[in-house]
């Protein structure tokens, strides 16, 4: 099916690992010109090297989108190197959990400003450009754990169930400018933490994912390469009555819709 993404520039943040890596090269392969932003120099280089080795256009830039002036610059580098941005990807942060009294001010600040804040003010800065381009769509990442927190899970939890939040009240703003905004919930998903700690542990991590798969129904943990299937669906015109919408992809693990 295509997507109808040839020549859509799209920002992808957090896109040199996991599910932003993977996004980015799926968005590429149906013909998206595609900015990667992450905070490493190299493996921003590997991952536009490897995008470019496969035919796609990119632009990599070097931002903390935890950062109000990053955000500014990632936009204005996504509109030099392409002169438009179509589809906006917000999937950069990390999982942030404690028990609830050892989470400091700082902790909850830090995590706000990677998940929540970066996506509202990426979202801010793209939508005058959509406007004018007649539409676009915006994906933010978040987990199932945002619709259904367990204990010792903040404040990860809160700050996605923050991102459902701002995703519903989005679609509804800005529908009548054909800005459709989704949200992909996650929920375990193959990712370069759970290597690091295989191999903290001295273990084989197909050992440790085989651990987690038995709390999953599908009996396995997920990959980021299904992760980017979805979104590309969703950031497509093909997807053009989709908005307001989370869908899980959890391998069925989540108690709720």
């Amino acid at each position: 099916m295509d997507l109808e993404l040839k020549d859509k520039a799209a920002i992808v943040t957090g896109g040199t690992q996991g599910i932003g890596r993977a996004t980015a090269l799926r968005l590429a392969k149906e013909g998206a010109r595609v900015v990667i932003a992450a905070r490493g120099r190299e493996r921003l280089d590997a991952v536009a090297a490897e995008i470019r080795a496969a035919g796609g256009a990119v632009a990599a830039v070097q931002a903390d989108v935890g950062k109000p002036e990053d955000c500014k610059r990632l936009v204005a580098e996504a509109l030099k190197a392409f002169g438009r941005i179509d589809i906006l990807v917000n999937n950069a942060g990390t999982s942030s959990t404690g028990e609830f009294e050892s989470v400091t001010d700082e902790l909850w600040q830090a995590d706000m400003e990677l998940k929540l804040f970066a996506a509202i003010r990426l979202t801010r800065l793209a939508i005058p450009h959509m406007k004018k381009q007649g539409g676009g769509r915006i994906v933010n990442i978040t987990t199932i754990g945002a619709k259904q927190p367990r204990a010792r899970s903040m404040p990860t939890t809160v700050t996605r169930a923050a991102g459902l939040a701002l995703t519903k009240a989005l679609s509804k703003e800005y529908a009548p400018h054909n800005i459709l905004v989704n949200t992909v919930s996650i929920g375990l998903i193959r990712a370069g933490q759970h290597e690091r700690k295989a191999e903290k542990a001295g273990r084989p991590v197909e050992e440790i994912y085989a651990e987690m798969g038995k709390e999953i129904p599908l009996g396995r943990v997920g990959r980021a390469e299904e992760v980017a299937d979805v979104i590309a669906f969703l950031v497509s015109w093909r997807a053009s009555y989709v908005t307001g919408t989370s869908i899980n992809l959890d391998g069925g693990a989540s108690g709720v819709l």
